[in-house]
């Protein structure tokens, strides 16, 4: 930290805060919205993607996008990963290795270069603090520790989400985890139950964080379990949830963390505000189609059922044509988001007759477009659809979690024709089969 920037006082009226999201689309979405809430509140914001996301954004949203404001503004860090120019989520793996080892360096020179700005000059103010995802905390809490501030965590997933990562330990401990081999995936292992994680009575280790179904201690366990210990670190964890749908959960954590502040759904609190300059500012890494829309507008509510399996995972060609035609099956009207790059291997080619009882889209994940929507089948736990239901869906290896309560799909996989049930609004249950 330069001398100038020790030097300069910093203004105590106006907060600045450093907002920093793990890279992948599920994250940086409601990072964005809580910048945003912060900035209506008389924050000072710096956002800070990767130089791969920014790139991205750029394309994605056109290339004065993330021209910001004064008081709104944009950085990046490099991630320390092999160039690309691909247009999809980067390997996780290796992500989560890079941000272990390569991410602290570009941070501390970033915070140091906005407080020498601010020394410079009237018009910037000094940071005062980090707001970091929960996946970042591995660096982020370090260099807000040596720069004096406190740092604040986010963590965009379910409350419930968090809970099972913090049993990761004691799995570990135990001798559940990791697999003994690759057949523990199919031979009921995974229906063991889980006893002892407090809120979350009867719980399977197939409903837990997926992550843990390794067969070895690789590094995206060793990013969550570092990720968990440094939690205990920060000022104050901030969860996208609320607590009428976690409350157990969310109240046994408060016995092993820093205060915690259940403030979502995000998407809500942002349409109390009234239309700014920042409702054009987009989250979106993938370029959005919107000539669903139109298609959608033709629609009777509460009849399309939304599918969308989030910005990471990736599916074989045959997984997808079991998937689709058990959504086939059930013959309701749907709206199927397919991103570019969800199928490894050989393109999947879906029949026209398939197309023909829905829509498919390669992205959208607009918030508008769920009150156009009934039921949901979504993986992701980031985009802020469906309140905070979704996200259970997403962080538990099995849906059951969900249609517990009342929402949600169970899949099961066959040989062409996945069954899988839906858990309609009302509680109402159909199986796709």
């Amino acid at each position: 930290m330069s001398s100038q920037a020790k030097q300069k006082t910093p203004n105590p009226c106006i907060p600045h805060a450093v907002c920093i999201p793990y890279p992948a689309q599920g994250h940086v979405n409601p990072m964005l919205k809580l910048a945003k809430l912060l900035h209506h509140k008389g924050f000072h914001i710096t956002f800070v993607n990767t130089e791969f996301n920014h790139r991205r954004l750029l394309k994605s949203q056109g290339p004065h996008s993330l021209s910001g404001t004064a008081s709104f503004r944009f950085e990046t860090i490099p991630d320390g990963l092999p160039p690309s120019e691909a247009d999809a989520t980067q390997d996780i793996p290796a992500l989560c290795h890079s941000i272990m080892h390569n991410f602290i360096d570009p941070f501390r020179v970033l915070l140091d270069k906005l407080n020498d700005e601010a020394a410079a000059s009237l018009e910037v103010h000094p940071v005062t603090c980090v707001v970091s995802d929960g996946g970042m905390s591995c660096f982020t809490l370090k260099v807000a520790e040596e720069v004096g501030i406190p740092a604040v965590i986010f963590f965009p997933t379910s409350a419930s989400g968090l809970m099972g990562h913090v049993a990761y330990p004691k799995l570990i401990e135990k001798g559940l985890a990791p697999l003994k081999d690759e057949s523990y995936l199919t031979n009921g292992y995974l229906n063991t139950v889980i006893d002892w994680i407090p809120g979350m009575n009867g719980i399977r280790l197939k409903d837990l964080p997926s992550f843990i179904r390794a067969t070895e201690l690789n590094d995206v366990i060793h990013f969550v379990l570092e990720a968990i210990d440094k939690a205990h670190k920060a000022s104050a964890i901030i969860f996208n949830t609320f607590d009428a749908l976690e409350h157990d959960v969310l109240r046994a954590l408060s016995t092993m963390y820093p205060p915690i502040y259940p403030i979502g759904p995000l998407q809500f609190l942002l349409d109390q505000f009234p239309q700014n300059h920042l409702n054009s500012i987009g989250s979106s890494l993938w370029k959005e189609e919107t000539e669903c829309l139109s298609w959608l507008d033709s629609k009777q509510p509460n009849s399309v059922i939304y599918v969308n399996f989030g910005s990471i995972t990736v599916m074989t060609p045959l997984q997808l044509i079991e998937f689709a035609w058990g959504l086939a099956n059930s013959y309701q009207t749907f709206l199927w988001v397919i991103r570019p790059d969800l199928v490894v291997g050989d393109p999947a080619i879906l029949l026209p007759d398939f197309v023909r009882r829905g829509t498919v889209t390669a992205w959208t994940f607009r918030w508008w477009l769920w009150t156009l929507l009934g039921v949901g089948i979504g993986w992701s736990f980031g985009y802020g659809v469906l309140a905070a239901m979704t996200w259970v869906l997403f962080c538990f290896g099995s849906s059951e979690v969900g249609c517990n309560r009342g929402i949600g799909v169970r899949k099961k996989t066959g040989a062409f024709g996945s069954s899988i049930g839906v858990v309609f609004p009302g509680g109402r249950f159909g199986v796709l089969q």
